[in-house]
């Protein structure tokens, strides 16, 4: 049996803690490490425990969970933590703010149980959770604007080969690498490695900032189809 998925809590609603705690550590597959009530409590349980994801809200005391989020994408000594925004708040700033930041997805604390698992083994597993219509249409309006914050990664294109080039495109609509492999008549491990090798040369932490890349350098726009 494979290590369970190791979580850190973050939220200043101790009662929603103790709920999804509940529930998380009820799963097999999950076991919650630490809480943390404020976004600068939860850097500094990341920085301690190096958890594979936290789940993190936005609107925190002392540090809010989108600067949190940035801190740990920026510590290159939590490369392999990643990060789960769930909120209240699902203005649709937020959800381009948060993957700026370098979250691997972005739901709301409406979401279902069984929903709410299932996105924590997506991000977990270095996916994102960007994959409903809906959503990617969103992310293109909102990342096609200009933003004050600098993106977390940089963007060299013309590292990418042309290959490359296409599978971030297909990325960016939220394509598994299954159906990547459908498009482009090749194997799913082919289709992981290009997807790994582009991840690598773009300096992406994982998909959602492929996605990120993808919109702000322009190489998808919106209205394009996407």
């Amino acid at each position: 049996m494979s290590a369970p998925i190791r979580i850190l809590l973050a939220d200043d609603q101790a009662l929603l803690r103790g709920t999804f705690r509940l529930l998380l550590d009820s799963t097999p597959d999950f076991e919650v490490v630490a809480e943390a009530g404020d976004g600068a409590a939860a850097v500094k349980l990341a920085q301690e425990l190096c958890p594979d994801l936290v789940l993190m809200d936005i609107r925190m005391p002392v540090l809010d969970g989108l600067e949190a989020t940035r801190l740990i994408a920026a510590d290159p000594a939590l490369g392999s933590v990643k990060v789960l925004i769930l909120t209240t708040f699902e203005q649709d700033e937020y959800v381009a703010e948060a993957l700026r930041a370098g979250a691997g997805g972005f739901l709301g604390k409406g979401v279902d149980p069984e929903e709410l698992l299932r996105a924590i083994r997506i991000v977990a597993g270095g996916n994102s959770l960007l994959s409903p219509a809906a959503t990617r249409a969103l992310i293109a309006r909102f990342l096609a604007q200009p933003s004050d914050t600098a993106p977390t990664v940089s963007a060299p294109l013309d590292a990418l080969t042309a290959r490359e080039l296409e599978v971030v495109t297909l990325v960016a609509t939220g394509l598994s690498n299954e159906e990547i492999a459908g498009q482009l008549f090749v194997t799913p491990l082919t289709a992981k490695t290009h997807v790994n090798r582009a991840m690598t040369k773009l300096g992406a932490r994982d998909r959602a900032q492929v996605v990120v890349i993808a919109y702000e350098s322009g190489l998808v726009r919106p209205g394009s189809g996407y």
